[in-house]
């Protein structure tokens, strides 16, 4: 059962190797040219240079490296164009994001190479042969030549998709996984007495990688060169030699690399993107069109997030839903459906609440063959204890409302005030978003009552008192007059000390006879000479 279970859950990488990929995109771009010998120029070094040819010009005897006289003098029939790397770099890095429809953990490899960890994910396409003659029908389909091949490591999949045995009609080698710690068995596997074992996987890696030269285990030319120098001209002729000599001789990268490929020593793969916490995706047998059959994909979806974010105590806070159509070309992006949310949720129907507004956006056009939805943002989300009545504590209505609002408006448009570290009371809150956490320090004052809402700006009244420090008992607003009936006060805030702008304020709480409530204040300290200025800041509910 253990040994099932690591299988099952053993890494595996898939390497795709597009070898012919300048001259493939020149030739989707000019489809006249796709059967002619082809071959893209780069000047080096003083001198017109062949960067990439295609299979044409390959069975010309035309090959990469080949000055472009001696190209033409062998095929005279050649047509050229000027390489552009850096046109290749963003078609790869375009293609790596559409292999996302396999894994989310891709990276372009070198300049015409992806690199996919598919642990997990193949059976969700039938297992690895399927999913690699998958990939590599659309790739030929969309006009590209490939080679893939999948292994333990990434540097044995790379070795193998470039220096591998596949033809051209069977560009795809798969190894099947290895027992033990690369062909070499772990010290729990070996005999005390006797010679190492070896293991059924182990022995097939080695036949496959064995015969390959050492140009596949990525090593410099010049390391290349003193293996050819030597005589060692394979991988399997490094079998033969002890690690010291071959590290004192060659230099510890030679060792690096051979313990990569055979999965001695970890080799890191980091995505092109940041890979969500939780995803999960929905291969279609057949292709779907219509809003109903979208509408229940999405729902076993949100089904199984919800049910992986519960096991691990978490909660939704960003979901994003890609739908892959199947005319979806490799530069194309998927169509996206985004939704947040104000606090954590992991209940399906009310994330679907929240989709249902948008998915109305959706353009099928002949059918979707793919969905996936990711939890690019998750956080704890504990038990919620339900009310006597059986329904939830809180004010689960609110949360939906800040929710819907949020996903219909954006979220900029759905803002709350909070507190901020000031006296002034035009600068003790500030806007916030409403899904944004709440910033800590600064709390809301216990101690002191405050107006509901505050004018912006304080508006300017006249008022009578009868002692410099008394309340008003009167005042004037907008033509009105109010007669102070209660009045409490004067509390006195000035602004802080490195501000020097602006003078104490005496603020008073008080009351007309018609029983409304307001807040205003005297500006300055009390001048014989000088009239009082008086404002009004605030209103009382």
């Amino acid at each position: 059962m253990v040994e099932r279970e690591a299988e099952r859950t053993a890494r595996r990488i898939l390497s795709l190797w597009l070898p012919r990929l300048p001259t493939d995109a020149h030739s989707r771009r000019h489809p006249e040219r796709r059967d002619h010998p082809l071959a893209a120029i780069l000047a080096e070094r003083g001198r017109l240079g062949v960067a990439a040819v295609n299979r044409a010009a390959a069975e010309a005897g035309v090959h990469p490296g080949m000055s472009l006289a001696d190209a033409r003098a062998i095929e005279p029939a050649l047509a050229v164009f000027d390489a552009e790397p850096e046109s290749d770099a963003r078609l790869l890095e375009r293609i790596a994001g559409w292999c996302t429809r396999y894994t989310p953990w891709t990276a372009p490899d070198g300049p015409d190479g992806v690199a996919l960890d598919i642990t997990g994910c193949a059976h969700l396409f039938g297992g690895e042969e399927a999913m690699a003659a998958d990939l590599s029908a659309r790739l030929t389909a969309a006009g590209f030549e490939s080679r893939i091949s999948v292994a333990d490591t990434p540097a044995a999949a790379w070795a193998l998709a470039r220096f591998g045995k596949c033809g051209r009609e069977a560009p795809t080698l798969t190894l099947p996984r290895w027992a033990g710690e690369g062909i070499w068995p772990s010290p729990a596997q070996r005999g005390r007495g006797g010679p190492a074992k070896r293991e059924g996987g182990g022995n097939r890696a080695d036949a496959l990688l064995s015969p390959l030269p050492v140009t596949a285990l990525r090593l410099p030319a010049a390391t290349v060169n003193g293996l050819a120098a030597v005589g060692l001209r394979r991988i399997g002729d490094l079998h033969a030699l002890p690690r010291a000599t071959l590290a004192a001789r060659f230099g510890p990268e030679l060792l690096r690399r051979l313990d990569q490929a055979y999965g001695r020593l970890d080799e890191p793969l980091s995505p092109r993107l940041p890979v969500p916490p939780h995803s999960v995706r929905l291969a279609l047998p057949e292709p779907i069109t219509t809003a109903e059959a979208i509408a229940e994909a999405l729902r076993r979806l949100l089904a199984a997030l919800c049910a992986g974010l519960e096991n691990t105590g978490e909660g939704a806070r960003r979901l994003r839903l890609e739908l892959h159509r199947v005319d979806r070309r490799l530069e194309d992006a998927p169509q996206t459906l985004a939704i947040g949310t104000g606090h954590p949720v992991r209940r399906p129907d009310a994330l679907m609440r929240l989709f249902a507004q948008k998915l109305d956006r959706v353009e099928p056009g002949p059918g979707l063959e793919l969905m996936v939805l990711s939890a690019t943002e998750a956080g704890p989300l504990v038990a919620a204890q339900a009310a006597l009545d059986g329904g939830a504590d809180g004010q689960p209505e609110l949360g939906e409302l800040m929710d819907r609002l949020g996903n219909r408006l954006g979220e900029r448009a759905v803002l709350r005030l909070v507190p901020r570290q000031s006296w002034l009371p035009e600068r003790s809150v500030a806007p916030a978003s409403a899904f944004a956490d709440a910033p800590g320090g600064a709390m809301w004052p216990a101690d002191r009552p405050r107006p509901v809402r505050l004018l912006a700006p304080p508006e300017p009244i006249e008022a009578m008192a009868l002692l410099p420090d008394d309340p008003p008992v009167m005042f004037r607003w907008r033509g009105a007059r109010h007669r102070i009936r209660r009045a409490d006060g004067p509390e006195r805030i000035a602004a802080e000390w490195w501000r020097r702008d602006g003078e104490p304020r005496d603020y008073y709480r008080v009351e007309d006879e018609a029983g409304r409530r307001f807040w205003v204040y005297r500006q300055g300290l009390y001048r014989p000479s000088v009239a009082a200025l008086w404002f009004l800041h605030g209103f009382f509910g």
